[in-house]
Formats: structure tokens, C-alpha cells, sequence
């Protein structure tokens, strides 16, 4: 029967006439460094599939327009398209606050927009955070320097970040209450954190 010697194949090449036992320590470095390979891409293949590792590289930029409201109130409050009066929410007096830092560097500003009835939207301007797996924007009930824990419970969710970097809209539901939900949050919800945090007054 033909057989294979693996001491000839695997390092007779390599060391020459070199004995049986430094060929075996020659193959067991080999199946080790193998080993060793396989470790570093399964932990890389996890970083980026769970943790999101790669995001922190990357940003997802966005420059939304301010929301136009429409007389005739079918108009999109994101772009402003329909109708042919518009008026621009904005006023001085609208509730407003400065994003602080929580787990990661955020920056910028968040200001309620609204028509005057219950047509409100969220407008984050000159906003930066970093990126990351599963971000959202929440309203919390709870205020800017509270314990980490707190943020979601009690919150209404406007939905997923749209962007780590530039202006952005998100429509508010009318009976939400921004009384109790003064809080704009940027929540990671895969690991329950909170990038930035700013108190609408």
C-alpha cells in the first residue's frame, strides 16, 4: 500500500536530513500558525458582523433641508415638494438644545420645527457623532446627565440615525408629549448606550 510520510513531505524540504523530532516540531508551528490565523479572522468576522467594528471608519453623511409645511397639508415635511404655499417651521422660540457628549464625542444642535398645530419635526443641524451598528434617535423622558440605563425607559423612537454626520429631519407623532419627552437621544441599541444626548428648552 502506498503511504505518505509526512516528516518526508512537510519538512524534508525545509531541514533537510534533520531528525524525526525536529520535523515533528516543524509540523506541530505549522498546525499552530494555522490555528492562530483562524482565531484572527473568526474574531475579525465577529467585530464586524456584531460589533460593527468597521463602522467606526466610516461616516454616513446626510444634508437634509429644513422642513416646509404646506397649506395644504399633504405636503412631504422632509423635502418640502408638494403645494404652493409653504412656510418654514423655524421660529426663534422653538424648543432647542445642544448635543453633550455621553459614550462617544457628539456635537451639534437639536430644535423642534412645527406649522403651528401638530405637525412637528426634530431637526438636528450642524450634528456629528461617531458611527455605529443600530443608532436611533429617541425622545427620553429622562435628562441629558442621567445614568446610562435610563435612556430607554421611558422614550418615544423616531427611528434609525440617518446619518452620523449633517443635517437631518424626523417627524414627531402628534401626541407626543415634548413636555415629558425633552430629551433627544442617539441610542445604540444593540448595546445599550448612549452616544449623545441634548435637552430641548
Amino acid at each position: 500500500m502506498f503511504r505518505v510520510d509526512p516528516c518526508v513531505n512537510t519538512c524534508e524540504g525545509a531541514i533537510g536530513a534533520g531528525s524525526g523530532q525536529d520535523c515533528g516540531m516543524a509540523v506541530k508551528r505549522g498546525v499552530w500558525w494555522l490555528v492562530g490565523a483562524g482565531a484572527l479572522v473568526g474574531v475579525g468576522a465577529v467585530a464586524i458582523g456584531w460589533f460593527g467594528v468597521h463602522t467606526l471608519f466610516i461616516d454616513d453623511k446626510v444634508d437634509e433641508a429644513p422642513p416646509v409645511f404646506h397649506a395644504d397639508r399633504d405636503a412631504d415635511a422632509d423635502t418640502g415638494t408638494k403645494g404652493d404655499s409653504a412656510t418654514s417651521g423655524e421660529s426663534a422660540a422653538a424648543p432647542r438644545g445642544t448635543f453633550v457628549d455621553r459614550s462617544h464625542p457628539t456635537s451639534g444642535t437639536a430644535l423642534i420645527v412645527s406649522d403651528g398645530g401638530d405637525r412637528r419635526v426634530l431637526r438636528l443641524e450642524g450634528f456629528e457623532t461617531d458611527n455605529g451598528p443600530d443608532l436611533f434617535v429617541y425622545l427620553s423622558a429622562t435628562t441629558p446627565d442621567a445614568p446610562e440605563g435610563t435612556f430607554d425607559d421611558d422614550f418615544v423612537d423616531l427611528g434609525r440615525l440617518k446619518g452620523n454626520v449633517g443635517d437631518q429631519n424626523y417627524e414627531i407623532p402628534a401626541d407626543v408629549d415634548l413636555d415629558r419627552y425633552a430629551t433627544v437621544a442617539i441610542w445604540c441599541r444593540r448595546f445599550s448606550v448612549v452616544f449623545g444626548a441634548a435637552a430641548l428648552t
